[in-house]
């Protein structure tokens, strides 16, 4: 398994981030803790999770079920220096905290929650879920419109945050800083406003990124390369629609489609058929399109880890069996193609 920096950090990560959002709603503790040994017996130690967790519901009552599931493992195994954790602080609107923003309050209310569930001394990167300000993720770009917000009030706010982050790097709670569903100018802000206060820097950025999604290549991959900011690439199977499992409308038993039947605003007139176009890619070249899509980022021009997630053993099996693919620069040049021709298929 390829590894690579974690940021600018002298953390080494496995390129692919075994994903837990379901663990504790669709996949059991057993199951959670029989991903996690599988994963590092194929070379994969990097863990993503949030104190929000899991989905599917995404709940007051569930949150934290899956933090606790990463616990338990812990707890039975003994093996904290194996894996590389990272999760995340809910922000304004959560149902955590009653709808409260993210602050240096709750940023340690948050920070000592998570490692008291998870029955560890340190987090390893510690992110925001979303912005306090709104973001553009999650379909919003269709109707973004930032013109109310209070540049003095955002970077107040970056002040106390990276005051509490420091301080709480300095107790060794936590290692390191990533962001998550933030824009260019957002994380511009937080390393100019980190340098100043020498506070700790933004290192990875989470964002939706996928054949199907990619707005985070202009802005935010110049400032990736730039800045050296790692993006952990969520839902780059599309939210299972680059699998193939929902074509001619299939609803398969206990997928996210049987939960959600909206898709988060994925399932628009037009996912299908684009999907199909990178499915036929896939096939031309006697390729698994999980296996094609996981590759197909990995190989971008800045630095990616992606996150990618199984509901069950099986799933989580024919993800490892493709983790060394390198797709050759005419199956690159292909793909590029049929982005062009199906642009934001949501």
């Amino acid at each position: 398994m390829k590894t690579i920096p974690l940021g600018a950090t002298d953390i080494s990560v496995s390129q692919l981030c075994l994903g837990s959002m379901t663990w504790g709603t669709q996949t059991s503790e057993a199951g959670g803790h029989a991903q996690i040994d599988a994963a590092l017996d194929a070379g994969i130690n990097f863990i993503d999770t949030a104190e929000a967790y899991p989905v599917n519901p995404m709940n007051k009552e569930n949150a934290g079920k899956t933090e606790a599931i990463i616990g338990t493992w812990l707890a039975a195994r003994g093996r904290r220096d194996a894996v590389v954790i990272a999760t995340k602080c809910a922000g304004a609107g959560n149902y955590i905290r009653d709808g409260e923003a993210i602050s240096s309050k709750t940023i340690r209310e948050a920070v000592e929650g998570s490692l008291k569930r998870m029955q560890t001394d340190y987090i390893d990167l510690y992110q925001l879920h979303w912005p306090n300000r709104g973001s553009y993720m999650f379909r919003q770009n269709w109707t973004y419109d930032p013109s109310g917000q209070d540049k003095s009030a955002t970077i107040a706010h970056m002040e106390d945050v990276l005051g509490a982050l420091k301080a709480l790097v300095a107790e060794g709670k936590i290692r390191h800083f990533g962001l998550s569903n933030e824009s260019a100018w957002g994380t511009a802000q937080w390393l100019k406003v980190a340098e100043r206060m020498d506070a700790p820097r933004v290192e990875t950025m989470q964002n939706e990124y996928s054949l199907l999604c990619r707005l985070y290549d202009t802005d935010m991959a110049e400032l990736s390369h730039n800045e050296q900011v790692t993006l952990l690439a969520f839902s780059p199977l599309a939210a299972g629609f680059l699998t193939g499992k929902y074509q001619g409308g299939a609803v398969p038993d206990a997928s996210r489609m049987s939960i959600n039947a909206g898709m988060g605003g994925r399932m628009s007139d037009r996912v299908l058929g684009v999907t199909q176009a990178y499915l036929d890619i896939a096939a031309k070249h006697g390729l698994h399109p999980v296996h094609m899509a996981l590759a197909w980022c990995c190989q971008r021009p800045f630095p990616v880890s992606p996150i990618f997630g199984a509901t069950d053993m099986e799933q989580l099996q024919i993800i490892l069996d493709g983790k060394d693919l390198v797709l050759d620069a005419e199956i690159m040049t292909e793909l590029d193609a049929a982005h062009r021709a199906n642009p934001m298929p949501y």
